[in-house]
């Protein structure tokens, strides 16, 4: 299987201009790139966001230019909106975290409060358009491309009650317990958010996965892990930057992060993913094919750009 091929049945048509998002996307995130690990003070602090955000152009840049749509051609607005609802969700983290004291961040100065509740919320946005612009792209790959069919696990309507209460309760103990569960902190939530979303009829992984469909699961892992490596990787000789304190596991490394950690990507990934669903859901209505990493693109009928499938 030549993982190099386009996803079968799929011609690009639209998005003209992808080859200036993608090329200026790719100069934004080697430019800041090198300015994060050899620019000077103050420039170096401040180019987080400048750095993600090539990535996530590139990344749709590439992907229209492989399958002619992307997230972005698509939908500019809803697209914009993914960087709004990524900053609520990692805030949520970071409130977690002054429980499980996982990681802390190693700053050049002290800011102001203020000052870092903004840099800190601008640099949190990047999350959620990178998880979601990598998932489409790997889509458009072989490997990716198919419907991929495992167990049909299918709880019921009382069942996933009892989901979005026990993930609501994992949560929660993972912060009251937190030397010993913190892992499930990043289980929690998404047991608590995608049954919802499945009752509330938004997207979820738990109605694919009433199917017995497994193949959005493997692409937001797969996704996940990308986007972690990435992070990890431009975290090395950055400034500001973030390492980790995570009881029993601590080495083997892989940059700053223990190599076991980066387990955590695969359902944070999936948590991203049902947070999006929620917060779109609730706030815009059901989404109707603007984000298409959840099926093959082949069973993707054609949406027009702005109109927001």
């Amino acid at each position: 299987m030549d993982v190099l091929n386009r996803a079968p049945g799929v011609h690009p048509t639209v998005a003209t201009d992808s080859p200036r998002r993608l090329w200026g996307g790719v100069a934004l995130m080697l430019v800041s790139w090198w300015l994060a690990w050899f620019g000077p003070t103050p420039v170096r602090e401040h180019v987080f966001f400048p750095l993600w955000l090539g990535y996530i152009l590139a990344v749709d840049g590439l992907t229209a230019r492989r399958v002619g749509t992307s997230l972005y051609s698509r939908d500019p607005r809803r697209f914009a909106l993914l960087f709004a609802f990524s900053i609520p969700l990692w805030w949520l983290f970071e409130f977690a975290n002054r429980y499980l004291g996982n990681w802390r961040y190693l700053l050049p100065w002290p800011y102001h409060p203020v000052q870092y509740a903004l840099l800190a919320s601008l640099a949190f946005s990047t999350v959620m358009p990178a998880i979601f612009v990598t998932a489409e792209l790997l889509r458009t790959f072989a490997p990716f491309s198919r419907r991929r069919y495992w167990l049909r696990l299918d709880p019921g309507r009382v069942g996933l009650m009892a989901l979005v209460v026990t993930g609501l309760a994992v949560f929660f103990l993972s912060l009251a317990f937190s030397r010993y569960l913190f892992p499930f902190v990043w289980i929690g939530l998404f047991l608590a958010l995608d049954p919802l979303n499945a009752l509330l009829g938004h997207p979820s992984l738990t109605a694919q996965v009433r199917e017995g469909r497994w193949d959005t699961v493997l692409v937001l892992f797969a996704a996940g892990l990308t986007c972690g490596w990435f992070w990890e990787l431009w975290n090395v000789f950055s400034m500001p930057k973030w390492v980790y304190d995570v009881p029993f596991i601590a080495s083997p490394k892989l940059f700053e992060m223990p190599v076991l950690g980066y387990g955590g990507y695969l359902p944070f990934a999936l948590e991203v993913f049902a947070a999006w669903s929620l917060l779109h859901g609730t706030l815009l209505g059901r989404d109707r094919g603007w984000v298409r990493f959840t099926r093959p693109y082949e069973e993707c009928a054609e949406t027009q750009p702005g109109r927001g499938g």
